[in-house]
């Protein structure tokens, strides 16, 4: 990667629901070691609102064009969020990539004929979690049992109203955007996840991985990221 690329944008990393921004842990480590400015979203995941509120501040504390990147609900954040001036690219990782007055909740609610039912328990007190004794299999199969059970125990409770928190106005109608399908997700269905790649025209890549493919195969992340960055150019 030339030096250009790294001096041009700053990358900014939202997580999804159920988990915090610790798993962006080597996709961080790889961008950085290349030059990459790069922030890490800690969500609440209250409510869209709040969480696009905390993006923007994210945004707004680093300097220039930014590259912000989503996965899974955090596609939905950096759909929103995304309109900020300084966003000049957006990356989608196995996520949510709504279109105007769409939500989590309206894009799940029609699941494909077959596709696997993401083991969401009913809401407690306005928020949602994963069982915990199906959380490997569907959010995390090709990781280790360890590191899949510590996700499964420091679950991140998703608020309901994040679920069905709307987009106003979707940032890939208006900027450049590349999506990475994860081919053995079983919480958003691969076929959800071209569809949408391709309605929002992005640039697209496959990678043989499950949900938390950020964790699981932090290189292939990366190379998404990177590649979206090249196609950004210097800083305008």
């Amino acid at each position: 990667m030339s030096g250009s690329n790294a001096e041009a944008v700053s990358i900014v990393l939202v997580h999804g629901g159920f988990v915090d921004g610790s798993g962006w842990a080597g996709v961080h480590r790889l961008l950085v070691k290349q030059g990459f400015r790069v922030s890490v979203v800690q969500n609440p995941t209250l409510s869209l609102a709040d969480d696009v509120a905390v993006t923007k501040r994210a945004i707004e504390a680093v300097a220039g064009p930014v590259l912000l990147v989503g996965h899974s609900y955090g596609g939905v954040v950096v759909s929103e969020a995304g309109m900020h001036p300084q966003v000049k690219g957006l990356v989608y990782i196995a996520a949510f990539a709504p279109d105007k007055g769409e939500s989590v909740s309206s894009l799940i609610s029609d699941p494909p004929p077959g596709a696997p039912v993401p083991p969401i328990l009913p809401p407690r007190d306005g928020f949602l979690f994963l069982d915990n004794a199906k959380f490997h299999g569907a959010f995390a199969a090709d990781l280790d049992t360890e590191t899949a059970a510590f996700m499964a125990a420091s679950q991140v409770p998703w608020g309901v109203e994040a679920l069905a928190g709307a987009v106003s106005v979707p940032a890939w109608r208006h900027k450049p955007s590349a999506y990475l399908v994860a081919t053995e997700d079983r919480m958003i269905p691969p076929p959800a996840q071209r569809n949408m790649a391709a309605r929002a025209g992005a640039s697209m890549t496959e990678v043989a991985g499950s949900h938390a493919v950020y964790v699981s195969q932090p290189k292939a992340v990366a190379e998404v990221i990177v590649a979206a960055a090249r196609r950004l150019g210097p800083a305008r």
